[in-house]
């Protein structure tokens, strides 16, 4: 049986963030928990080869059930099965979301939520290699950089926006949010700098610290309603761990409440139905789960410089050598922010550009040179849940994200995808368009779109939202991340948000995990 002060499930980006901050003044003895193993795959570290861990080991390589609003379609759901969870397999995008999102949280009753008391962590975890400011901090755990080699077709992305008189923006993350540009990358020299290599790595070596790889959390252990410690799984044998003074789930927006939920914390019915002793009726538990969503505009390249042809050989020996070329791409290299409702808090659509194609998760492309302009959902109004399928703590849970249920969203899709087109069309793509391959020269009519969309819609991996944050009946957690009415219990991943913020929720996770540190280790 192993002992700590604090145990933390799942060594992803919020989990690595919370243990390295635990353990850092050795204070305390931290016991991180991890179902997959050590980050050593070399496809982990280069960027543009994420994809390759796509449906392997690495994977927990989940699929929702069939989504109405995507013609019955089950959607590929990757989440990281590895030191630094999804942050060892993303696109390595750096953004935090609106300001106005965060203080649309504490507004709703969460205090200390807002950007301004939650920006002092985004500094902290952060090293901007641009250097410090008001919002940027220097010296911390995460190395922050421009595009090592951005690609021309990302460069003509960001002129074409210019010509279509959307403003430039070098900075995504200072407060303005509205415009084109390329994005920075969690990447440090042109390699990955994930979760595990900017906070798990350096606190390896702690002597109050344990890091165990291969050990799958079953079920969470109670002394009356309070947590006790937990069972799991590792290389085959049933185990117990104990905690001294708190348990904290950092299993993302997936597996924390379906550990939650295997523990006998949910809805009392649900429960009962599966035969799980009820140890605190939270309906809550899984309800109000949330992604983004994107729709991809692809068209033929005329010139041989997009992303297909980054498995040469030539290539490779670039990399190699200079830390240079096409593998230093996340895929993701530019985009921008667009704000479609003059009254809406938060920009509704997100663009990502990819100097390749990217349709149906990469798993469709054509022969020859392509590039993706993906049109993205980040202010959904669809929601969904996530459920047991069995009592089996091994089966994967039951995922609804309700995809494009609320005709709003497929509206600002619809929007999207017109706009993706009229980018392409700039005078700053005439070098490289040819012919567009998706929707087709001949889908015009928004009937014909809207049928396009909910064929070619896939989610942008950012699950959240099924352990919320608040006071209400349907919360699950504080606003110090306790679990309502469980003693020595948190939650602190991307479940926590009330709602999703409006981008992508790498460094979001990284900060929930700061911010949780902070809240535990100064009592609150």
């Amino acid at each position: 049986m192993m002992e700590a002060d604090y145990i933390v499930v799942g060594a992803g980006s919020a989990g690595c963030a919370l243990a390295y901050r635990l353990s850092e003044d050795g204070k305390h003895s931290v016991l991180l928990l991890e179902a997959g193993g050590p980050d050593r795959a070399p496809d982990i570290h280069i960027p543009a080869r994420f994809s390759k861990l796509f449906h392997t080991e690495l994977d927990w390589d989940y699929e929702t059930l069939p989504q109405a609003g995507l013609k019955n379609r089950r959607e590929y759901v990757p989440r990281g099965k590895v030191y630094g969870g999804t942050s060892s397999m993303n696109a390595m995008v750096y953004q935090r979301g609106h300001p106005a999102d965060y203080d649309a949280w504490a507004a709703g009753g969460n205090e200390g939520w807002s950007y301004a008391e939650v920006l002092p962590y985004f500094r902290r975890m952060q090293h901007q290699e641009r250097g410090a400011s008001e919002q940027h901090g220097v010296n911390g755990p995460i190395n922050v950089a421009d595009p090592q080699d951005p690609n021309p077709l990302s460069l003509a992305f960001v002129e074409a926006a210019l010509e279509l008189g959307f403003a430039h923006n070098e900075d995504f993350n200072d407060g303005e949010q509205e415009g084109f540009g390329l994005y920075q990358v969690t990447q440090k020299g042109g390699k990955r700098h994930s979760a595990a290599l900017g906070y798990l790595h350096p606190a390896l070596g702690r002597d109050n610290f344990t890091a165990l790889p291969y050990a799958h959390a079953s079920k969470l252990l109670f002394d009356g309603l309070r947590c006790v410690g937990l069972e799991y799984r590792h290389r085959g044998e049933s185990k117990t761990a104990v905690a001294k003074k708190e348990v904290i789930l950092c299993g993302g927006a997936l597996n924390s409440p379906q550990l939650l939920l295997l523990s006998g914390i949910g809805a009392a019915g649900d429960l009962a139905e599966m035969g799980i002793p009820l140890i605190m009726d939270l309906p809550g538990v899984g309800q109000n789960l949330t992604d983004h969503m994107q729709v991809p505009i692809a068209y033929h390249c005329k010139e041989p410089v997009s992303l297909v042809a980054k498995e040469d050989p030539v290539q490779a020996k670039l990399y190699n050598e200079v830390k240079m070329g096409l593998l230093t791409s996340n895929l993701g290299e530019a985009g921008g922010f667009v704000k479609l409702d003059p009254k809406a808090r938060s920009p509704e659509l997100q663009y990502h550009f990819g100097p390749d194609w990217f349709i149906r998760h990469g798993f469709e492309s054509p022969k020859g040179h392509g590039f993706t302009i993906l049109a993205g959902l980040v202010g959904p109004k669809s929601s969904g849940q996530l459920k047991l399928q069995s009592d089996d703590p091994f089966a994967p849970p039951s995922i609804d994200f309700g995809c494009l249920s609320h005709d709003a969203d497929v509206r600002v899709l619809l929007h999207g995808v017109k706009l993706g087109r009229a980018l392409a069309a700039a005078s700053a793509f005439d070098r490289y368009r040819g012919e567009e391959f998706l929707p087709g020269a001949e889908v015009v009519a928004d009937e014909a779109l809207i049928d396009y969309i909910r064929d070619f819609a896939t989610t942008i991996y950012h699950p959240a939202c099924s352990c919320r944050m608040g006071g209400d009946p349907m919360a699950v957690v504080n606003d110090r991340l306790q679990v309502h009415g469980i003693e020595s219990l948190r939650v602190a991943d991307a479940s926590i948000m009330p709602f999703l913020v409006n981008a992508n929720t790498n460094a979001p996770c990284m900060m929930i995990g700061e911010k949780a540190a902070d809240l535990i280790l100064n009592g609150g």
